[in-house]
């Protein structure tokens, strides 16, 4: 007869080959402080309502916090025959405790223990991403706030566009992360529901107190029904995409930091601490941290697809396929946790090469749309205006020059409207400051949405502590 849990149906052991294959201890026993924390409120429950007494209940901690004490010394003996963390713990409780340990199970299931431990899994790492983000965010601000002076070209298509500041082009990350942000504390609230005392899928016949094991988590809500409640992986299809928007930005970010600071651009330069070099290339200096963040980013989707693709077909409630629901979710977890933690260091060590952004600014007709707007304010259509500077661009090629470098003479050409105080209107310190609409690239501007971002990050530090 097999000596599993549930082997008094069987009349065959489980063949070992089977134990392996179904084994999800080298992945799973990452839960184990969550699983006894379950445990233990599950415990407490099963005392206040009668199911257990109370001194079986107290027998049951004492056990229970030896078996952690065991797995936090790493002095826990794992065994492919148990399974998963739940069997391993359950095994050893009844090695230190006896026959007692065998009522911990009672009114529960692996189905809504696993979605419990899953739940509370989520929930810390959710709250450690929620707090990094912060962080991310205060920095970037620190930076706009640092750099104000800085002009660099804004650029569509990667070719250069229109002159902005460095600190505008900052805090449009900041608006990313801040959407990052709110998307996991949005997600937060679905991780919180506590899917305890719904069992393997059609509730207890015991008479649990749910609520009262919910207080002892810290959970604000229950699932209201017992089949979703162990059904439900939405939580985490949801934080994976979370997760997968956030790394866009990652990986967006780093392609810039990429760019700058290659030889053509000597925008930046990366601290050599966050740099590696070339095994053959004496000269080399890779930037390898925004590489590789890059491209974990395509793991990360990799995991949000592989969780989508193993949910799409499951009837209700509980199927096994859902044990490979923790390989993608733990390993998202650590890489975004990864990146967010080498950005927050990398960031403040970034050398900004002022002089050579601030040239960039001056070559690449970036002022030909100032001098369209130029003409409208003179009475000119847009469109015309449009047309008659893309004349004056064609001609500036021709001649090697730029729009500025061309005489009153020459731009005269292209219409009769233009006068002597268009020069000043084509500075780069006016095109940046005349932009003051809402959002804009104007210094005024800039500083404005640096005021809000500080107001607001004190905010959310106050949350972050909540979420603490």
């Amino acid at each position: 007869m097999s000596e599993k849990p549930w082997g008094g149906r069987f009349s065959q052991k489980t063949d070992q080959s089977v134990e392996h294959f179904t084994s999800s201890i080298d992945i799973d026993r990452r839960l184990y402080p969550y699983d006894i924390q379950g445990s233990l409120a599950h415990c407490k429950m099963l005392a206040k309502t009668g199911i257990i007494s109370q001194s079986e209940a107290a027998e049951l901690v004492e056990g229970l916090g030896k078996v952690k004490r065991e797995l936090d010394h790493n002095q826990f003996v794992f065994d492919d025959s148990l399974e998963d963390i739940h069997m391993h713990i359950e095994a050893r409780l009844l090695q230190l405790a006896g026959k007692v340990a065998q009522k911990l199970h009672t009114a529960r299931s692996r189905n809504d223990q696993v979605a419990l431990d899953v739940r509370l899994f989520l929930r810390d790492a959710a709250g450690r991403i929620i707090i990094q983000l912060v962080e991310l965010r205060k920095m970037i601000v620190e930076m706009a706030k640092k750099h104000l002076e800085i002009m660099m070209p804004g650029y569509t298509h990667l070719q250069k566009a229109q002159p902005v500041l460095f600190s505008h082009h900052l805090m449009a990350y900041y608006e990313m992360f801040t959407r990052d942000w709110e998307r996991f504390n949005s997600c937060f609230e679905r991780i919180n529901i506590m899917p305890l005392g719904a069992a393997a899928l059609a509730g207890t016949t015991y008479p649990v107190d749910r609520h009262y094991t919910a207080k002892l988590l810290d959970f604000p809500k229950i699932a209201a029904n017992s089949m979703d409640a162990v059904a439900d992986r939405d939580f985490i299809v949801e934080f994976l995409a979370c997760a997968s928007i956030c790394m866009i930005h990652f990986s967006r970010l780093s392609e810039e930091l990429i760019i700058w600071s290659s030889a053509e651009f000597n925008f930046i330069e990366l601290s050599d601490a966050f740099s590696t070099g070339s095994s053959i290339m004496p000269q080399k200096k890779n930037p390898d941290i925004p590489e590789l963040v890059r491209g974990k980013a395509g793991r990360v989707f990799g995991d949000l697809v592989s969780m989508l693709t193993m949910l799409k077909g499951l009837p209700l409630a509980y199927n096994r396929d859902m044990q490979e629901d923790k390989q993608p979710l733990f390993n998202t977890v650590d890489i975004l946790s990864d990146c967010l933690n080498i950005y927050l260091q990398m960031l403040p060590e970034i050398k900004i090469n002022k002089e050579q952004m601030n040239a960039a600014v001056s070559i690449g007709f970036l002022n030909a749309t100032d001098l369209a707007d130029y003409l409208v304010i003179k009475g000119l259509p847009f469109r015309e205006a449009h047309a008659c500077v893309g004349k004056a661009v064609g001609y500036a090629l021709t001649n090697n020059k730029e729009l500025h470098q061309l005489s009153i003479k020459e731009l005269k050409q292209f219409s009769r409207l233009i006068n002597d105080d268009v020069f000043d209107h084509l500075t780069v310190e006016n095109m940046i400051n005349r932009r003051t609409s809402q959002g804009g690239t104007a210094t005024k501007t800039v500083l404005e949405a640096i005021k809000k971002a500080m107001i607001e990050l004190k905010g959310h530090d106050l949350k972050a502590i909540q979420i603490r």
